[in-house]
């Protein structure tokens, strides 16, 4: 099914765009008319095929590889889509990493490692988007002068036992998304967050191909199914759209109903 142009001459930034939820965002952006700038950390291969299927259809892409906890790397993103395209209307902060462990085992390497890049690489990206929204002003492509998205998840709602480092960078770009919200929305930028809940994407196979696992998951979704990627991705596109254009500091859950605390079914 063809996908409405609704972002049709509109720049995005995608981070952490070559495999997962970030891959599925970028090509549905593209196919929704966005010239889209996709960004890697190590899996270059990747990158460059999905690269090759947005031009197949038709759309513009070019692929930067950038560390998003590094500020020079960030620097470096954004100069070159501003260079391929001439301007940006859109940011999403996708790029996110877990390194799971119990707390009381947790080193300060994985805990620095997950805020680095799930929350201090949102902020050095957003910021860096903002200040290009700005100064370009009105592109005339949208009725916002840019558009910033993060990638959250459940678990800046839901506590998770175990990922102590993961749901804390959630909870944290909650407070980051309508602080911002807060703050930019005056200048026209329009800032939101998605919130996926179980998906199924390489990370996490051993949850969804293992049918006893994936039954025991699905315990905690009220509808009944795993998430696709394209769940999220074409959620991208409506939220990024100007037919979401009075939407503005929150987080739309895709989640299944996850988020409704399903464990109470029955205790009520």
């Amino acid at each position: 099914m063809s996908i409405e142009k609704k972002l049709n001459g509109q720049t995005a930034i995608v981070t952490g765009s070559s495999s997962g939820i970030g891959r599925s965002v970028a090509w549905h952006l593209s196919q929704a008319g966005a010239n889209v700038c996709i960004n890697y950390h190590s899996s270059e291969e990747e990158a460059l095929e999905l690269k090759g299927n947005i031009e197949k259809q038709g759309g513009n892409a070019i692929v930067v590889q950038a560390d998003v906890g590094d500020e020079k790397d960030v620097d470096k993103l954004f100069n070159k889509t501003i260079e391929a395209f001439g301007g940006l209307d859109i940011l999403v902060c996708n790029a996110g990493i877990q390194k799971d462990d119990a707390f009381l085992d947790m080193s300060l390497d994985d805990w620095q490692l997950v805020m680095s890049t799930n929350l201090t690489g949102s902020f050095l990206c957003a910021q860096r988007a903002a200040r290009i929204f700005k100064e370009q002003g009105d592109r005339g492509l949208s009725c916002s002068k840019g558009k910033l998205l993060f990638m959250s998840s459940v678990h800046e709602k839901i506590p998770w036992a175990g990922h102590v480092n993961y749901a804390t960078a959630k909870g944290g770009m909650k407070m980051l998304m309508q602080s911002l919200a807060q703050e930019l929305g005056s200048m026209g930028i329009r800032v939101n967050s998605l919130g996926p809940g179980a998906i199924k994407t390489p990370i996490n196979e051993d949850a969804w191909k293992d049918d006893e696992k994936l039954n025991k998951m699905l315990e905690l979704i009220p509808y009944g199914r795993i998430g696709e990627t394209k769940d999220i991705g074409k959620a991208a596109v409506w939220l990024l759209s100007d037919d979401a254009d009075y939407v503005h500091g929150t987080t739309l859950f895709v989640d299944g109903g996850m988020t409704t605390y399903p464990g109470f079914i029955g205790n009520g």
